[in-house]
């Protein structure tokens, strides 16, 4: 009698812990569909806080959406400091004799990309009161290690250009060569750059060239703006080179983003979009092209302009979130 009891407390022993394993297994398989459902919701509204209605949509080549989006609907404007602010479309002074080339030059010559050539050219231009934006994918959100850090850079990846003693230096993997100039007051800053495609090892490595305006110090209040072009597949998920910005007011911690991925950079350009692909490229034995980068401080607004080339005058990174 007793056996018996023994044993059928047993059995519903037994039944007890397997009704509490397939109950825990249940719950992990709910959590995680509640995740994955989570994710997927966060990763929605960053795509239509990003994705802007467009006036018309470009198919480039390269397999990028150009959303031609209206002027005063550009994601700049998502950011509270700019909900009443009035567009500058053309800067108060362009600083054409203080970028003027020397006119003896013992550069070897480069052949220019003249005028400026993207791939999405190919397929359609936006009409003026428009700017190009490059669509954002769902899988370019997803590479990112949250949706939150999407368009940032990766802390590690920021080199520090005055630790670079000797110019060359290798920063916790980041291999970089610097030439920069400090001290004094300087008000803007002009590169032009080979435009190569230079093939990366993995997808979280990349390369770039860019012209870097900085102010402040190395601590939270550092400012920094840059542009040039990039080859990130992380970012991009491709091998192309692209032309990019950057900007961040506390050192890289919470503001800025690549492009226009966050509200910060206002465009006023129709012709050239940030993030696309840039053709041609160079090439060994083969015709060699660059792009000049001019960026100056608006004396009268205290905006940073970014000029592209010779004739594009792209737009302006605000007072408050610009180098001081």
């Amino acid at each position: 009698m007793s056996a018996a009891a023994h044993f059928s407390n047993d059995r519903v022993y037994k039944g007890f812990l397997v009704w509490l394993c397939f109950w825990g297994w249940l719950s992990l398989t709910c959590a995680g569909r509640l995740s994955v459902s989570s994710q997927n919701l966060q990763v929605h509204k960053h795509l239509k806080r990003l994705n802007k209605p467009a006036v018309k949509s470009i198919q480039s080549p390269d397999g990028d959406i150009i959303d031609c989006v209206h002027i005063s609907k550009q994601p700049a404007f998502d950011h509270p400091f700019l909900k009443d602010h009035k567009i500058q479309m053309n800067p108060s002074t362009i600083p054409e004799l203080l970028f003027e080339e020397n006119k003896v030059s013992k550069k070897p010559k480069v052949e220019r990309i003249n005028p400026v050539t993207q791939l999405w050219h190919q397929n359609g231009v936006c009409s003026e009161g428009t700017i190009p934006v490059r669509r954002t994918k769902k899988e370019d959100v997803l590479r990112a290690s949250s949706v939150k850090r999407y368009g940032k850079k990766k802390h590690r990846t920021v080199p520090l250009p005055r630790s670079a003693d000797p110019d060359l230096a290798n920063q916790s993997g980041h291999q970089h060569a610097i030439a920069y100039v400090e001290g004094g007051k300087f008000y803007g800053a002009k590169a032009t750059i080979n435009v190569w495609e230079p093939k990366v090892q993995s997808p979280n490595e990349f390369s770039l060239s860019q012209l870097w305006i900085l102010g402040g110090s190395f601590g939270q209040d550092l400012n920094s703006i840059e542009a040039g072009w990039q080859v990130s597949p992380d970012l991009y998920g491709d091998n192309n080179t692209r032309l990019f910005t950057y900007w961040t007011s506390d050192a890289y911690q919470a503001t800025g983003c690549y492009n226009l991925l966050c509200s910060g950079f206002i465009q006023v350009n129709s012709q050239i979009a940030m993030g696309a692909s840039i053709s041609p490229v160079s090439g060994f034995h083969n015709p060699q092209y660059d792009i000049s980068i001019t960026i100056w401080k608006d004396p009268k607004e205290g905006h940073w302009w970014m000029q592209f080339g010779d004739g594009y005058v792209l737009g302006y990174w605000p007072s408050f979130c610009s180098p001081t």
